[in-house]
């Protein structure tokens, strides 16, 4: 396979802005190779890469939750009012976006304040987050040596060699957690991101990597877990498939999308469980 981009050494960045690691286009990033696989394509990520979506008000609150959990992130700005509704608070919320803040409403700032207390407390996530005791958002670069794909991580909280990621989530239920790692594919970054940290020599005997969810609904209640074998194994797989794929991509110029090159219109189906149940229902 052709190399996509230059081969570099591992390579750790201490202080990059969260804005310029998220726009390098020299090198991918978890959330690139997810969106590389189905139900995304190539065509998608290419142009979503090329044309970065305005800032989303709804990340908000986990943006500042992080930031009071790990210590890293914009400036809040509380604005002490009851809701968005009127003119003042919208300006005031406008003025704090241009100035790279992070606007919180007074009732929105007492709640992230306490799901920070809540992480604080936690028997396991307390410890995992000890102020001084780890590194928050460094910017790991490498080079995948199967494809010559450069590469990149920012774990959230390095400790050692644990990667300590938070997600803050509605429902911190085990079962809701386990959904989402399919649906958004965490498998994937939590492969990912202990490649990068090994490729960078920051865990010579292994890294490991714990997900810790925290609910958005009183009274935040939290959930560490770490990822079966199985299911790393799966990420890491696709992991490999989608950086065989941004590499061709990257030497070819070309950004296919779901169908392809095809002379034929395809053939499309329900999903297999549902065409197993409504044959056995309808076809007997």
């Amino acid at each position: 396979m052709t190399a996509a981009v230059e081969v570099e050494a591992p390579r750790i960045v201490d202080g990059l802005p969260a804005d310029e690691y998220h726009a390098d286009k020299t090198s991918i990033s978890s959330s690139g190779l997810r969106a590389l696989l189905n139900p995304g394509c190539p065509a998608q990520f290419k142009y979503d890469r090329d044309h970065p979506q305005p800032h989303k008000k709804e990340f908000d609150l986990g943006h500042a939750a992080h930031l009071l959990v790990l210590g890293e992130g914009p400036e809040l700005e509380v604005i002490d009012f009851p809701d968005w509704r009127k003119t003042d608070a919208q300006i005031q919320r406008d003025e704090a976006y241009l100035a790279d803040k992070i606007p919180l409403l007074t009732k929105d700032h007492d709640m992230v304040q306490a799901m920070a207390d809540a992480i604080r407390q936690h028997p396991i996530a307390g410890p995992l987050f000890t102020p001084g005791a780890g590194l928050a958002e460094q910017s790991i670069y490498w080079t995948d040596p199967a494809t010559g794909v450069r590469c990149r991580v920012r774990p959230d909280w390095l400790r050692g060699p644990i990667v300590v990621d938070y997600k803050t989530i509605k429902d911190a239920a085990p079962d809701t957690i386990s959904r989402s790692i399919k649906d958004r594919s965490y498998h994937q970054q939590d492969a990912f991101y202990i490649d990068g940290v090994e490729a960078a020599g920051l865990a010579p005997d292994g890294a490991r990597f714990v997900f810790v969810f925290q609910s958005k609904i009183a009274p935040y209640l939290i959930t560490v877990r770490e990822l079966t074998d199985q299911d790393r194994d799966i990420g890491r797989a696709r992991n490999q498939r989608a950086l065989r794929i941004y590499a061709e991509c990257e030497s070819t110029g070309v950004w296919p999308d779901w169908t392809g090159a095809v002379t034929e219109i395809p053939q499309i189906g329900m999903p297999t469980w549902d065409t197993i149940r409504q044959a056995e229902e309808y076809l007997g």
